[in-house]
This record gives structure tokens, C-alpha cells and sequence, in this order.
């Protein structure tokens, strides 16, 4: 199965790096969120995408939008025919529109 991450998730990405880097003062701790995360993606996600939760706050019949947690941040992704698609990257604690606005992302 192929793996594409849309430009909105780098961009979630980038946003998230950094704030930890420049805001937070922690370019260590950058560098660890972000391995932890493209872990997440490759190792997990893409090995085992169906393990995952199904997305509540996007709901569909073919429960097609699902959220793995990678502490503190949700990774919103997509399951399509042959392909897994990466849509955002979405601190917990940001409200449930926020996530329901990621189904009109540009893939």
C-alpha cells in the first residue's frame, strides 16, 4: 500500500516543529517530536493502518478517516483502495471542528 502525505500535513508539521524550536526554546525537543512522529507514520500507520481509531469527529459508513495518537499531537489519515493518505496533524487539545475541517482537505 502507498503512502502520501499531503502538503497540509507538512504544513501542520512545520507549524508544530516550530513553535517547539523558536517559541518553546527546545530544538532538541523539536527534533524528538519529530522522529516520533514520522515513526508513527512509516512504522505504524503505514504497516497497520486499520489499527487505528475510527475518526468520530469525521463520520462516514465506510469508516474511511481514521487517528492515530501520537502524544500530544492526533495524525488524521485516510484509507483508500491502494493507498494511505496523511491529512493533518492536530494537537489534542485544538476542538473537534478543527479535525471535521480536515475532510476538505486538498489530496
Amino acid at each position: 500500500m502507498r503512502l502520501r502525505i499531503t502538503n497540509n500535513a507538512l504544513d501542520n508539521l512545520e507549524e508544530i516543529l516550530f513553535y517547539i524550536e523558536f517559541i518553546e526554546y527546545s530544538p532538541a525537543n523539536a527534533l524528538k517530536v519529530k522522529e516520533k512522529i514520522i515513526s508513527r507514520i512509516k512504522n505504524d500507520i503505514h504497516k497497520h493502518p486499520l489499527s487505528f481509531r475510527v475518526c468520530e469527529e469525521i463520520p462516514t459508513k465506510t469508516k474511511i478517516y481514521r487517528k492515530a495518537l501520537c502524544k500530544p499531537f492526533w495524525i488524521i489519515y485516510k484509507i483508500k483502495p491502494f493507498e494511505i493518505v496523511i491529512l493533518a496533524i492536530i494537537h489534542t487539545s485544538r476542538a473537534p471542528s478543527k479535525i471535521r475541517a480536515v475532510r476538505k482537505v486538498k489530496q
